[in-house]
């Protein structure tokens, strides 16, 4: 099993802001323009992830009532 590329959320949002920006420009090529598009798909998909992530962790936290035993969990990337 490889581990997972764990991605910074703010730095990832940041990034698909500015992706976002160039491509609501119209400046660029359609060339280019599909890059980023796709560039922008994966990006959003990693912040999927990573709040998905998020939320299972304080469904778990939750769960326990405050106790400080923690569970593991698997995310189901599959769905997209």
């Amino acid at each position: 099993m490889t581990p997972k590329k764990k991605i910074n959320l703010e730095k990832s949002l940041a990034d698909l802001e500015a992706l976002v920006n160039e491509l609501e420009s119209g400046d660029l090529p359609l060339e280019t323009a599909m890059k980023k598009f796709e560039e922008g798909i994966k990006l959003t998909r990693g912040c999927h992830l990573a709040l998905k992530e998020a939320e299972q962790k304080v469904e778990i936290l939750l769960e326990g009532n405050g106790s400080e035993k923690l569970t593991d969990f698997n995310i189901d990337d599959g769905d997209e």
